[in-house]
């Protein structure tokens, strides 16, 4: 009976072993965090305290009505923006599925685009910042900085 026992047991705890073995990998990207606006600004990104928006703002800001999408796509969302005296903002943007956010890639590339073209002669020191903006995506969320310091921002999205 013991030896039965013993057995029994060591097969369990094989086959537990295994089953822990056997998951894949997953070596994507974590998606990004609405705490990493945070972080970014903590990290010295920013050059000056930017301004909160909320997620209707955001939604309007960035046009994503124009792209096809609705206010309920966006599902949360961190968005921090300069009051005028820059061009530089940070934010998260989490949809309901990675087509939602794909979609609003290029909603977020044509801001930054219309950004240069009304600065150019307005701000023109702004310009490199909105050239270096970084737009990228991470399954459902979508990031977007423009930054005094755009390797802080990076340090701060790890």
């Amino acid at each position: 009976m013991k030896r039965l026992l013993t057995v029994a047991l060591a097969l369990a705890l094989a086959l537990g072993l295994t089953a822990c073995g056997g998951k894949e990998q997953n070596d994507a990207p974590p998606l990004y965090g609405t705490d990493r606006v945070a972080a970014m600004a903590e990290a010295g990104a920013f050059s000056e305290e930017l301004e909160e928006l909320d997620a209707d703002t955001a939604f309007i800001l960035y046009k994503l009505a124009d792209c096809g999408l609705a206010r309920e796509d966006l599902k949360e969302c961190a968005v921090r923006r300069s009051a005028g005296a820059t061009c530089e903002e940070g934010a998260v943007l989490v949809f309901t599925s990675a087509d939602k956010a794909q979609t609003a890639k290029g909603a977020l590339e044509d801001y930054v685009q219309s950004q240069i073209d009304a600065n150019t002669d307005y701000r023109p020191a702004e310009i490199p910042k909105l050239e270096g903006a970084l737009v990228d995506i991470r399954g459902e969320t979508l990031l977007l900085v423009v930054a005094n310091d755009l390797d802080a921002a990076k340090g701060a999205l790890k």
